[in-house]
């Protein structure tokens, strides 16, 4: 069950409207990245969701991002406030020309929203990590907003909103540790072969880089595996192909 409480997590104040900068504001209402997709992805996830603790989790943090989610488009609308009187921008900023004032489901190229940008497959520990990735994609858009606004209300808003991603990255990530798989890549019912420790060197120019995620003991390193191919051999399993 929802309530809709008439308050905003954050208070908007837009002293400038510029509709230019409110087509980039679609971004994050309508796109990839965008709040309306994240909120829609952990409250899916959550439905599938083992773990009592966790499911509350991604609930607690979709009902937030739908709220972001306003927020985002109530700065839309302010943006677009008298957009009618506003030619020279509207001149750069089609969408709201032909589409009128206020947020759409598209982000600031037109494409319509899609749940195809909803990553969501069954599994707590797969969900989790794609929603680490989620926050991190939302966190870079509102960097490259701020980076472009100039309206300083505008700026504190998103300021919030960016803060905001990095909190649920850091409770997304202890959920992980309290399933012992923050750094433990294996999960599901299926142990994978001997080449899960195989590293292949398939850069063929230039000096090898060697680093913690080719060295020994958790990796062995193959420096030409190309030979091997012209054996029929596989590395880490050690037969005929």
């Amino acid at each position: 069950m929802f309530f809709h409480r008439k308050e905003l997590m954050v208070p908007v104040e837009v002293r400038k409207p510029d509709p230019v900068f409110a087509q980039f504001l679609l971004q994050q209402f309508g796109g990839a990245t965008g709040e309306l997709t994240a909120g829609l992805q952990y409250w899916i996830q959550s439905f599938h969701c083992p773990k009592p603790g966790i499911r509350d989790l991604l609930q607690d943090i979709a009902v937030e991002e739908f709220g972001h989610l306003e927020v985002v488009g109530k700065l839309i609308e302010e943006h677009t406030r008298g957009i009618e009187k506003t030619v020279p921008e509207l001149e750069h900023s089609p969408i709201f020309a032909i589409r009128g004032r206020g947020p759409h489901l598209i982000d600031d190229a037109g494409v319509s929203w899609t749940a195809a940008y909803i990553n969501e497959g069954g599994d707590v520990v797969r969900d989790l990590r794609a929603d680490i990735a989620a926050e991190a994609g939302a966190r870079e858009t509102y960097e490259v907003l701020l980076e472009r606004a100039i309206d300083p209300g505008t700026k504190k808003v998103l300021h919030y909103l960016l803060t905001r991603e990095v909190a649920h990255t850091k409770m997304f990530m202890k959920a992980l540790e309290s399933l012992g798989k923050l750094t433990e890549p294996l999960f599901g019912n299926i142990k994978p072969d001997e080449t899960v420790k195989v590293y292949y060197h398939l850069s063929t120019n230039g000096a090898a880089q060697r680093g913690p995620w080719n060295q020994e003991p958790e990796f062995t390193y193959v420096a030409d595996p190309a030979k091997m191919i012209e054996h029929g051999e596989l590395a880490g399993v050690g037969g005929k192909h």
